[in-house]
């Protein structure tokens, strides 16, 4: 868990003890979810009280049951038991099936997202000016973010040729620009994550400046190749992808080499520092 910021589970229950764990396969956090219905029900016996809610949740199919998974975490004496944990949006679906007053203030706050998303349908350039206003806060600047929010737009180009070339779902998309990080840094997104100390942080808002011109590069050369071969289905989409990614290796390896350094760095935009634990999760 970071040690300079609040984590966002920790700011929703007033910092009370929320024991959470991040998992690096689903690249997920996953919460004690005894520890969620102990502060929102308010009850003595938190773990009975959750063996009756789940339970009755059971009775009505609904998901987050069977979405719910057992993980070791740590207990008030130090050891080790299997808990039942949810991710972030199991969380929220529990906090939403209990009735109590503790409760009220999270689900008006979940209302309030809602309703800002659905303004944003209508009017998108608000998305816009949030995404503007959050990189301000964390202090980018003015320039930096002009760009960022360019390079966004690159993308979104380069996805809408993917789904020219019969790319749909959002793991194939994911495969691809695992192939342009591959080619040019040896390293999948999220291996370079990582490399970087990142969780959930965004790969590119914690690039340097050459980090992020050769990662520019590689998308921009893989758009150019699709437009010109126009490939279809993931094997050829592939194939453009590598040849992207090489377009940057070529770049990155010459300017190593007369710089006489590497240029990828673990260097990052983040004032934390992770503490890593590495828990094995089963699914139930």
């Amino acid at each position: 868990m970071n040690e300079d910021k609040i984590h966002l589970v920790n700011k929703i229950f007033n910092n009370e003890t929320i024991r959470t764990v991040w998992d690096k396969e689903s690249e997920k956090y996953y919460i004690s979810v005894v520890d969620i219905v102990s502060i929102i029900s308010e009850s003595k016996d938190g773990r009975k009280y959750w063996n009756k809610l789940k339970q009755r949740l059971k009775d009505e199919g609904n998901e987050t049951v069977t979405n719910c998974h057992q993980l070791k975490l740590k207990a008030q004496d130090g050891k080790y038991r299997m808990t039942d944990v949810v991710d972030i949006e199991g969380m929220f679906r529990i906090i939403e099936s209990i009735p109590s007053k503790n409760a009220e203030p999270i689900k008006q706050w979940l209302a309030h997202l809602g309703s800002e998303r659905i303004d944003e349908i209508f009017d998108p350039s608000l998305a816009t000016q949030k995404s503007i206003d959050l990189y301000r806060a964390k202090g980018f600047d003015e320039k930096w973010i002009t760009e960022r929010i360019k390079g966004i737009q690159n993308r979104k180009e380069l996805t809408d040729i993917w789904k020219d070339g019969g790319i749909n779902e959002s793991k194939e998309y994911a495969i691809l620009t695992n192939e342009i990080y591959k080619e040019w840094s040896g390293m999948k997104a999220n291996e370079y994550k990582e490399f970087k100390g990142l969780r959930k942080e965004s790969l590119r808002d914690n690039m340097t400046r050459i980090e992020e011109l050769l990662t520019d590069l590689g998308e921009e050369a893989t758009k150019e190749l699709a437009k010109k071969h126009r490939p279809q289905g993931l094997e050829a989409n592939k194939k453009i992808a590598k040849l992207g990614g090489h377009a940057a290796k070529s770049a990155r390896d010459d300017l190593e080499k007369n710089l006489g350094e590497p240029v990828i760095t673990s260097e990052n935009n983040l004032n934390y520092k992770y503490i890593e634990e590495t828990k094995k999760i089963d699914n139930k």
